[in-house]
């Protein structure tokens, strides 16, 4: 199975209560059933992405990164790679790889929520998961942000757009 198959199985799975959602579930599954290439940055009409809300359910807290290109408070994520082989897994290596912290692990493999936006490169497609931070997880920079801090779940929305508040209530939800 490729990583387009493991996206279009996902997308299919995925239950959806809001209609906001399902409406972009139904344009991912077109977007790829157009697009081959879809998964891949290289794809010029946007591309399918995995991101994790990295989240601390006993601190009551999330881990956000302030992105070195977009130059705001985002959760985890990013573009899928050959070596990814499902897109759970992508969103997993994604916020391991940015948060520096080992031993995250899924908040189930179904993803929290969809979020389609524009970015420099593209549009992004971005399925979005939720990961556990281990007892006395310790963050370190990645050179893809410029810093990297916990924030009380009540403080997202003085830092962050709304769709990562949007993505710390449904996580949340979730817990």
């Amino acid at each position: 199975m490729t990583l387009h198959d493991d996206a279009v199985r996902v997308l299919d799975g995925l239950e959806t209560a809001a209609d906001s959602q399902e409406e972009l579930r139904r344009l991912y599954l077109k977007h790829l059933d157009e697009h081959a290439d879809g998964m891949w940055r290289e794809c010029s009409d946007g591309h399918v992405t995995a991101s994790s809300l990295v989240i601390d359910p006993v601190g009551g807290r999330v881990l956000l990164t302030f992105h070195r290109k977009l130059r705001m408070w985002l959760q985890m994520g990013g573009h899928c790679e050959p070596g990814d082989a499902t897109l759970a897994g992508a969103a997993l290596r994604e916020a391991t790889e940015e948060s520096g912290i080992p031993g995250l692990r899924l908040l189930g493999e179904v993803p929290v929520r969809l979020d389609r936006h524009h970015t420099p490169c593209a549009w992004h497609l971005d399925v979005q998961y939720a990961a556990l931070a281990p007892d006395g997880a310790v963050e370190a920079i990645s050179d893809e942000s410029l810093d990297l801090r916990w924030f009380r779940y009540d403080e997202v929305a003085d830092v962050a757009d709304t769709s990562v508040v949007r993505l710390v209530e449904a996580t949340r939800s979730r817990l």
